[in-house]
């Protein structure tokens, strides 16, 4: 399903039911062209400390997030170092073994028709600005095995994302409690110090000029 943007209306594009989530969740497709949002972090999000001074560079982000990816919204700078899921060997991570890294966290699952949609301009994402200070951290949250998630991303032949996974629903669950989840597909931008910048609810074209001026700007490249 295509990201509708037009006219800067605030759009509900789908709402559905999220199937296998245990929490009984609801999906909230939200798209708003409108720039300069903010958007605070509630719930367990532990403020102050480093990830206060960063609130300016959070609301620069934010400036920048027009056109296609203007959805995503400035965010109270909080830690979320400890957010946690396995790595493709089934290896717990959790964001601090990213640090230095800015890292663009996607969480979707496959019965989920935008994240699907979205998928392979994520790919593309990351094979045009990752490396050794950015990466797309696109994590599948489902319950079941490897074999679906896997197999999807071999279908529509993802070439540059690494395969993250968390079953448990546990960081869905956790971004939830923090009101920066309402359903899928979620994406939030972190700073190399584990410092929430941007979040947005829904899906965007992540390989279009507009995404990648604003990876450019939470990179602080001109």
């Amino acid at each position: 399903m295509r990201h509708a943007k037009r006219n800067g209306t605030l759009a509900i594009v789908t709402l559905a039911a999220l199937a296998g989530l245990a929490a009984g969740a609801v999906a909230v497709y939200v798209s708003n062209t409108s720039s300069g949002n903010s958007i605070e972090a509630a719930g367990t999000a532990e403020t102050g400390g480093a990830c206060a001074a960063r609130a300016e560079f959070a609301a620069k982000v934010g400036e920048a997030a027009r056109g296609e990816v203007a959805a995503m919204m400035a965010a109270e700078p909080v830690s979320l170092a400890s957010l946690a899921f396995r790595g493709a060997d089934g290896a717990p991570l959790t964001l601090a073994d990213f640090g230095g890294k800015t890292v663009l966290l996607n969480l979707w699952a496959t019965w989920c028709a935008p994240c699907r949609a979205e998928m392979p301009a994520l790919d593309r994402l990351q094979q045009a600005r990752g490396g050794d200070d950015f990466e797309v951290v696109a994590v599948n949250v489902e319950k079941g095995g490897d074999e679906k998630p896997r197999g999807f991303l071999a279908e529509i032949g993802v070439e540059a994302l690494a395969f993250y996974r968390d079953e448990s629903l546990a960081l869905f669950n956790d971004l939830r409690a923090r009101s920066l989840a309402l359903g899928l597909p979620v994406t939030l931008l972190i700073d190399g110090e584990g410092c929430l910048i941007a979040a947005m609810n829904g899906p965007a074209h992540w390989d279009s000029p507009d995404a990648l001026r604003l990876i450019d700007t939470a990179l602080q490249r001109s």
